[in-house]
């Protein structure tokens, strides 16, 4: 690809935010590890170096071969990245008396750098370090400082390498949108060019060239991934996709039927496939979340094998990876600890002898719904929020049964139905309910009752790495709350879940 910007990643938690940042300025950014440098670096017009949590000055921190970087290709280091290469460049970087951490107030020492260039007096900048650069390498000056260290910026007097010992990325960096645009797209020179129509137009014809006259069988959720993905094979090839979806018996009331017509309408070749008595007896006395969604999996593996062996002719199959997810299994320091197993078609390339197609792996969340809206895809269906592969039954912990689903699907109704009536849906990232095993006593009338607990969940953000508990009006939950008990027998109590991630998750299970 050309016109791309390289970041690479040594451990810092806002490298993905970085990513983001620049492809907020229209510009393909992509992650890799520290340790890994390029086959070929054509096509590449920027190189940062990320952040991390390890220190230059201990002998085992991360190290790359700074030398080895194209001579033409301007260079940004954040934070760590600014500190290896003061250190691998010849100069001194030193542990900081005072650990600057925070929000600090940027002077600017050379108004006519372009990396600073249209910078307020005294913006804020946001710090976290420990060490600070103590003495630059021969041919680099300072272009900043703030009133705790003599060096926050720095740039070489003739080479396009620049340092930042703040933090651009991150919104508390009041200008930080600034400086990386000058960087990418005034020290760089790139083009603004990454944009949706410009994504499908070189995805399309990079599927047609992969895919040739084969088959495709995907497998749909009902989700944005699956869908845009399915959207742009289709938009590749046609009737030589073959879209397989299943119900599990865990999917939202009336989901099945709504999305199997939207489906349809869309154009997609598209078969439903209702296996849900079968999902429903393989869960049948688990209650381990692990255990329940290793249950799904080969439940899932299995209908959709059946069915896509009876097609004719198809060679490869299509997922919905994106971005994160690629970013996440190639971690810098080895593989990330397991969190909990995610519900896919793993296995299936392998028994099936099927090669893999992957039209989102490339893109963020938020740039798979631009894309969606791109192909014309009813808003609706793309602004849906994400709902999890194994369904209901990780947002019942304990056993799942047909009763359960049954309430469960009742009160997330109500919920969700809530949420659009008061034109709140659009501004939460996911909202669901949780069937809790758990009962308490209520009153209704004169008579007492023993029944569940139910636990809204609503939160905001971004991409779902992080998030923050919705803070939703009270009178609007209050609402929700006596709809739900009043309407929906099984239910006597409902709470609201103020828990934000991390340390929670977003799901419960």
């Amino acid at each position: 690809m050309n016109n791309r910007l390289l970041i690479f990643d040594f451990g810092s938690q806002y490298t993905q935010l970085i990513a983001r940042r620049v492809r907020e300025l229209q510009v393909y950014s992509e992650i890799i590890p520290y340790s890994k440098l390029p086959q070929s670096w054509e096509g590449v017009q920027g190189i940062i170096l990320s952040g991390g949590p390890a220190s230059v000055r201990q002998p085992d921190s991360p190290r790359m071969a700074l030398d080895a970087l194209p001579d033409h290709i301007p260079v940004l280091g954040i934070c760590y990245g600014a500190q290896l290469i003061t250190q691998e460049m010849g100069g001194e970087v030193e542990a900081a008396q005072v650990r600057e951490y925070g929000r600090a107030q940027l002077a600017v020492i050379n108004n006519g750098n372009p990396l600073l260039k249209g910078l307020d007096p005294g913006t804020q900048v946001w710090m976290s370090h420990s060490d600070h650069i103590h003495k630059l390498p021969s041919g680099y000056n300072a272009i900043a400082r703030t009133h705790d260290i003599p060096v926050a910026a720095f740039a070489h007097e003739t080479h396009h390498i620049y340092g930042l010992q703040f933090h651009p990325e991150v919104t508390h960096t009041a200008e930080g949108k600034q400086i990386l645009s000058n960087f990418v797209l005034g020290v760089c020179g790139m083009k603004a060019d990454w944009t949706p129509a410009h994504f499908i137009e070189e995805t399309v014809a990079g599927l047609q060239q992969q895919l040739g006259e084969d088959s495709v069988v995907c497998g749909l959720s009902g989700g944005v991934d699956s869908t845009v993905a399915a959207l742009l094979l289709h938009r590749a090839i046609g009737k030589r996709l073959h879209c397989i979806f299943v119900n599990n018996g865990l999917l939202r009331k009336d989901e099945y039927a709504q999305v199997l017509h939207s489906y349809q309408d869309l154009g997609l070749n598209v078969r439903g496939v209702d296996a849900s008595a079968r999902f429903m007896s393989a869960l049948g006395g688990l209650t381990d979340p692990e255990l329940k969604r290793k249950a799904i999996g080969r439940v899932f593996i299995e209908v959709f094998q059946a069915e896509a062996e009876a097609l004719p002719g198809v060679k490869w199959l299509a997922q919905g990876t994106i971005y994160p997810d690629v970013i996440e299994s190639v971690s810098v320091n080895g593989p990330s600890v397991t969190i909990k197993s995610h519900h896919n078609v793993g296995g299936l390339p392998e028994k099936m002898h099927l090669k893999v197609v992957e039209p989102l792996r490339y893109l963020f969340k938020d740039e798979v719904r631009k894309v969606g809206l791109e192909l014309q895809a009813p808003p609706a269906l793309i602004g849906r929020h994400p709902f999890p592969g194994p369904g209901l039954a990780i947002r019942i912990p304990g056993e799942v049964t047909a009763q359960r689903v049954a309430v469960l699907q009742e009160a997330d109704a109500i919920f969700i139905q809530a949420l659009r009536d008061h034109e709140l849906y659009d501004q939460v990232w996911q909202a669901f309910c949780v069937l809790l095993p758990v009962n308490s006593v209520g009153v209704m009338g004169d008579e007492r009752t023993y029944e569940s607990v139910l636990a809204l969940r609503a939160v905001t953000s971004v991409d779902g790495m992080t998030a923050d508990w919705a803070h939703l009006p009270w009178d609007f939950l209050a609402a929700v709350s006596n709809r739900i008990i009043n309407s929906v027998k099984g239910i006597n109590r409902v709470v609201y879940d103020i828990s934000s991630k991390p340390p929670a998750t977003i799901e419960w299970e």
